[in-house]
């Protein structure tokens, strides 16, 4: 017996992630016996209905395997009916159409049990089951209240109760989704009652386990599924669920062996071979993700997660046209599939077309506006195609959906530092800036007190205020991405001999084309043009790598070392403009092609003196500037090693001069124009100053 198409079609609305929790847990409760085939036993309508703790309606105590979407119905189903005891002609129709699958006309014939009887407990029980499984939440919630409102002793309307709010997250709404946390744990709360009524309904610690599971709980969901495990060793959703998690903290031969026990119980299990395929996948073993995951797909067509799961199989062999066919199927399933939006950006992005990977993440927030996942994205492409405000609106709503979220709040930042490099305000943030960044990343901080990448960010951001910062206090940086974080925070401060050391090591232990890419791709974001020139020859060196041919890797270093040559020579084209403007005293146009030279190449020391020496003559009397000249001169001394000690202390001596002037400045006491005047004579001139000033009065 199949399950019928309605019932697919209905089921498949609940695959949602790539472990697609939710799917197997609504089929847990499409069981399969003798009872859906034929009319109960006399036996069974004559015995009372009780609940298996109370005297009410209840389910059996015998539990059936999940049924994988798609599958057909076990002929030797381990549960012999939903509901205990004597029941209406009416209910026994309902529960034979609930355990099809058939869940509209359960629906209905639940709904003339109730006009017949409306205190008939096993009637309202059903019909909340039938609502929450077609996702009619609200109807599903007015049942199973009524339900407890006829017998408050009820397990099963508990556990259904708990089901509707897992369902009811799976929506864009934000008011809902504001609501998780307490969502998730009312949910918990539900479980927990259902299980103090009946310790042994395993129904509810398979519902238990996928609340945990959201909360990221996941050594207490994986004993939550292991509990239902051990009431019916038979129950094969416990067993995929069990083995999902594993997946997740990285016990692969435990998850091989769940995903595998499944499928002894039932060959035909597609969760099961979609999760081996998972398994096989994350160990590099493709020819038997493969296979597992072509099983899967040839016994439900209509998972997503499998053809993600497929496409990602391709994309590790080097096919990328078949993997992108593979994600297409899957939106075409379902058409909000983040995960598919994202794989098919990864790929654009592989090749260099950023314009179009941002598309791709734009076709998917159409659909799954609320998705922050794709907002991320969308905000980390548009921050390397430099749309600084873009980015920073994207990181915002990923903020607004999970404040303190650590890799928005990091991103943000670097936003934020790049478009004061950029911008014509110069390179400090404007105290508004300033103060929302600040409150936003010392959030991420209290909720991430140990990401020292964290740390180095706000570092850069005070760094990049003026304020004083020692990097050293800071710690050191144990990895990679703490590395690029620290090299990002001394760029900031214009120490770039610690940055090009950080981004050298981390450069070095790239094993990966793919990783070398990426570190070249970050060093080109932040205008770090030497690491990336080194991060992307070494990306050729590899040839293959783990997800692109030869071919694809030599084209795509070939670009990205134009991209530099051409970040290069429009620096220096910035530079050349920049004196000649100068030279013919067109001060605040020679300012502006100064400070884009200097971002485009932040290693052009040039760039850098010229611009302190222009805002010195230009903004004498504007501290922020005045402190801008100052950051300059040292970064043009930190780009001179080979600088004779004199001249060190000549262009030191000058950047002191600039924050004492705009200390001066700031505390209302700007230089007279007498200081202007002389300030070019040195010592000598500002006595001669002072004394003229003392002959006026």
């Amino acid at each position: 017996m199949s399950i019928s198409g309605v019932a697919v079609e209905n089921v498949k609305h609940f695959v949602w992630r790539s472990s697609f929790p939710l799917a197997c847990l609504a089929l847990s409760l499409v069981m399969t016996s003798s009872a859906v085939q034929s009319k109960p036993t006399a036996s069974q309508t004559k015995s009372n209905l009780s609940s298996r703790t109370t005297g009410g309606a209840g389910v059996s105590q015998s539990v059936a395997r999940a049924l994988p979407l798609g599958t057909k119905v076990a002929n030797h189903g381990f549960r012999d009916r939903l509901f205990k005891g004597k029941l209406s002609a009416d209910v026994a129709n309902g529960e034979k159409l609930l355990l099809a699958g058939k869940y509209a006309e359960a629906q209905e014939a639940f709904r003339q049990g109730i006009n017949k009887n409306s205190k008939d407990t096993a009637a309202v029980t059903g019909m909340g089951l039938a609502l929450v499984l077609q996702f009619k939440l609200d109807a599903a919630d007015e049942k199973f209240a009524q339900a407890l409102k006829l017998d408050s002793k009820m397990p099963m309307a508990h556990v259904g109760q708990a089901l509707s709010k897992l369902y009811r997250l799976q929506t864009s709404n934000m008011n809902v989704l504001q609501q998780r946390n307490g969502m998730l744990s009312s949910a918990e709360a539900s479980c927990r009652t259902a299980l103090r009524l009946d310790p042994k309904l395993a129904e509810a610690y398979i519902v238990l386990g996928q609340v945990q599971k959201e909360q990221g709980r996941l050594n207490e969901a994986r004993s939550s599924l292991s509990q239902a495990i051990g009431m019916d060793s038979q129950y094969g959703t416990a067993f995929v669920q069990r083995g999902l998690i594993e997946l997740k903290t990285g016990d692969i031969a435990q998850a091989i062996s769940d995903f595998s026990e499944a499928i002894s119980l039932k060959s035909s299990n597609a969760a099961a071979h979609y999760g081996l395929g998972l398994a096989y996948l994350k160990q590099g073993q493709l020819d038997d993700a493969q296979k597992s995951l072509n099983t899967s797909i040839s016994l439900n067509k209509n998972s997503a997660p499998a053809h993600i799961a497929m496409g990602d199989v391709y994309r590790l062999q080097g096919n990328r046209v078949a993997a992108v066919n593979e994600y297409q199927k899957a939106i075409s399933i379902k058409a909000e599939s983040e995960e598919a939006y994202l794989r098919m950006s990864d790929i654009r992005e592989m090749r260099g077309d950023l314009e179009l990977a941002l598309a791709d993440v734009r076709s998917g927030l159409a659909l799954a506006p609320n998705s922050v996942d794709l907002h991320r994205r969308a905000a980390d492409i548009a921050l390397k195609l430099e749309k600084m405000d873009d980015a920073m609106k994207e990181y915002s709503l990923v903020l607004q959906y999970q404040p303190g979220d650590a890799a928005a709040v990091k991103g943000m930042t670097r936003a934020l530092v790049l478009k004061a490099q950029k911008d014509a305000d110069g390179a400090f943030f404007l105290s508004n800036n300033y103060e929302s960044a600040e409150g936003l990343i010392q959030q991420a901080i209290q909720m991430n007190p140990n990401d020292m990448e964290l740390r180095l960010a706000d570092a850069k951001l005070r760094a990049m205020s003026g304020k004083p910062v020692d990097l050293t206090q800071l710690g050191t940086p144990t990895n990679d991405a703490e590395r690029i974080a620290f090299a990002e925070a001394a760029l900031a401060q214009f120490k770039y001999q610690e940055a090009g050391q950080a981004m050298q090591t981390v450069i070095a232990n790239c094993t990966t084309a793919e990783q070398a890419f990426s570190v070249g791709d970050m060093a080109l974001m932040i205008r770090d043009l030497d690491s990336a020139e080194a991060a992307y020859k070494r990306a050729s060196s590899f040839g293959s790598g783990e997800k692109a041919d030869s071919q694809d890797v030599s084209a795509r270093a070939t670009r990205s070392l134009y991209r530099v040559s051409q970040a290069r020579d429009k620096a220096q084209q910035e530079l050349t403009m920049a004196k000649d403007l100068a030279s013919k005293k067109q001060y605040p146009s020679a300012i502006d092609k100064f400070r884009n030279a200097a971002y485009l190449n932040p290693r052009q020391s040039q760039a850098h003196l010229g611009l302190a020496e222009t805002l010195e003559k230009l903004f004498k009397n504007k501290a922020p500037s005045m402190r801008e000249a100052a950051l300059h001169y040292r970064a043009y001394v930190s780009l001179e090693p080979n600088m004779p000690e004199k001249q060190q202390e000549k262009f030191a001596k000058k950047a002191d001069k600039c924050d004492e002037i705009a200390y001066k400045i700031e505390q209302g006491k700007p230089p007279s124009k007498l200081s202007a005047v002389f300030a070019p004579f040195g010592t000598f001139a500002s006595k001669v100053e002072n004394g003229i000033k003392e002959l006026v009065k």
